[in-house]
């Protein structure tokens, strides 16, 4: 990744990786009851709900849903490692707002744009796009996040990834709308 702004992994969050595979583990049987198929991708989203509360997927696709869903069982599983949901959907009055207040401060739509997209061209809005936290997890998504779907679309952006299942390779500027530095 090539970022301008790397944030450190805190001493503690090896711990919590750690804790958190234990905590899976010791859910598993409770899990494997409830949803014999899915018991090692609903442990995991039990103790990912732990550690990261304020995770909403209201809005997202069901296919977008399933990939992260999958993806994340997958990076704590094989990997020990914690991947959250910090936003997904967003609501288009608030994507307008958004847009129109840049457009305001940057004077024009279009350089506006390279900043904040409107609604109809947001990914979030359309319930297919994520941010994710912490680093190491939006690092681990990077590099296994295409066996998914998912795929991190702006350079200047470590966070945000989209779903994007028929791609088979990440989507160029062009495939997603205006260059690299929208959000």
């Amino acid at each position: 990744m090539n970022e301008p702004h790397i944030i450190p992994p805190r001493p503690c969050d090896r711990l919590f990786a750690l804790l958190a595979v234990v905590f899976a583990v010791l859910l598993l049987p409770v899990a494997y009851v409830r949803h014999p198929g899915r018991a090692r991708e609903l442990a995991c989203h039990w103790v990912l709900g732990i550690r990261f509360p304020a995770e909403d997927f209201t809005g997202l696709t069901d296919g977008t849903r399933a990939a992260f869903t999958a993806a994340r069982a997958e990076a704590l599983w094989r990997h020990g490692q914690l991947i959250g949901l910090t936003s997904g959907y967003r609501d288009p009055l608030v994507q307008q707002r958004l847009f129109d207040k840049e457009v305001r401060r940057a004077g024009s739509p279009a350089a506006a744009r390279m900043l904040v997209l409107p609604p109809e061209e947001f990914r979030h809005v359309k319930g297919t796009a994520l941010d994710v936290r912490p680093f190491e997890g939006a690092r681990w998504l990077e590099e296994h996040g295409a066996r998914y779907g998912l795929y991190r679309i702006y350079d200047n952006e470590w966070w945000h990834f989209e779903y994007h299942p028929d791609v088979g390779l990440p989507p160029t500027a062009q495939e997603v709308g205006n260059g690299l530095q929208a959000r």
